[in-house]
C-alpha cells in the first residue's frame, strides 16, 4: 500500500512538472487552442454548408465528432513528451532520483489530461457560438465530458510507449498521424456512415473512435431519430464498447510502457 501512495505521490510531482513546462512553453498551449477552433470553424461554414442530415443541424452533429479527433490526436502530446525526455537525458536524471519507476509515466499520461480538458473547453465555447447545444441532462453532458477524457488517456498510454520506442518528437509525430488519421476518419466523426461502401462501413462501425463520437452524441442529446438506426453491435452500445476498448488499452499498455521504460532507462 506505502509503495503505490508513493507512486501516486512521484506521479503528482512529475504532472506538475509537466504542466510547469507547459507554463514556459506558451507556442504549445497557443497551437493547442488554435487547432480544435479551426476544425470547427472549417467543417462548420465550409464542408457543413454541403451536407444536409435530416432532422439534425449538421453543426451537432459535427462537435462530438470534432471533440473524438481532438482528443485522440492529443494523446500524441505524450508520446513526443517522453520522446523529448529520453533525447534530453531527463529521463536519465529521473534514473539518479529515488523514486518509481512507472511515476514518470502515470505523471506524464495524467498531465496530459489538462491539455485535452483545455481542448474540450475551448471547443466547447466555440461550439456554442456556432449553434451547438447540449440537448440532455448536465449529469449525461459531464458522463460525455467523461468519456472523452478517459478515452484519451488510454490512447496517451499507447503513445507512451511509442514514445519509448522513437528516438525523436518529430518521429513519435509522423508515426502517430499516419495510425491516428485514418482511425478518425473512417468513423462516424464527419458523417454518417450509412453511406460507406460496405468493407469501410464494417471497419467504421466497430471503430473505438465511432463508438466515441456516437456515445457522446447520444449524451449530448446530439442525434435524430430521422437518421438510420445503427445495425451492429458497437454502435447499438457505444458506451459500453468505448468502456471495453479503454479497459483493454490500458490492461495492455500501461503494463508493456512500464516494462518499455525500465528497459529503455537501464540501456
Amino acid at each position: 500500500m506505502t509503495a503505490v501512495v508513493d507512486t501516486l505521490s512521484d506521479g503528482a510531482v512529475v504532472a506538475k512538472r509537466n504542466l510547469i513546462k507547459i507554463k514556459r512553453v506558451p507556442e504549445l498551449l497557443v497551437f493547442t487552442t488554435i487547432q480544435p477552433i479551426m476544425f470547427i470553424l472549417l467543417f462548420a461554414y465550409v464542408f457543413g454548408s454541403a451536407i444536409d442530415l435530416d432532422g439534425i443541424d449538421y453543426r451537432e452533429f459535427l462537435i462530438a465528432g470534432i471533440f473524438a479527433q481532438t482528443v485522440v490526436f492529443g494523446a500524441t502530446f505524450t508520446g513526443a513528451g517522453i520522446a523529448d525526455d529520453m533525447q534530453k537525458g531527463i529521463i536519465d536524471r529521473f534514473r539518479s532520483l529515488p523514486m518509481s519507476r512507472s511515476s514518470v509515466l502515470i505523471g506524464r499520461t495524467s498531465s496530459d489530461i489538462a491539455l485535452n480538458a483545455l481542448s474540450i473547453t475551448v471547443m466547447s465555447l466555440t461550439g456554442l457560438l456556432v449553434g451547438w447545444r447540449i440537448r440532455e441532462s448536465f449529469l449525461e453532458a459531464v458522463a460525455g465530458f467523461a468519456l472523452l477524457l478517459l478515452f484519451a488517456y488510454a490512447i496517451s498510454w499507447i503513445m507512451a510507449y511509442v514514445g519509448l520506442l522513437v528516438p525523436t518528437p518529430e518521429v513519435v509525430q509522423n508515426a502517430s498521424f499516419v495510425l491516428l488519421f485514418p482511425a478518425t476518419f473512417i468513423a462516424n466523426t464527419f458523417v454518417p456512415t450509412d453511406n460507406f461502401p460496405s468493407v469501410l462501413r464494417t471497419i467504421a462501425d466497430w471503430n473505438p473512435v465511432s463508438t466515441l463520437t456516437q456515445a457522446t452524441r447520444e449524451l449530448f442529446g446530439n442525434t435524430s431519430p430521422a437518421l438510420p438506426a445503427p445495425e451492429a453491435w458497437p454502435m447499438q452500445n457505444p458506451v459500453v464498447y468505448t468502456l471495453l476498448w479503454v479497459a483493454g488499452i490500458l490492461l495492455v499498455f500501461v503494463p508493456l510502457a512500464t516494462w518499455q521504460y525500465k528497459r529503455a532507462a537501464s540501456t
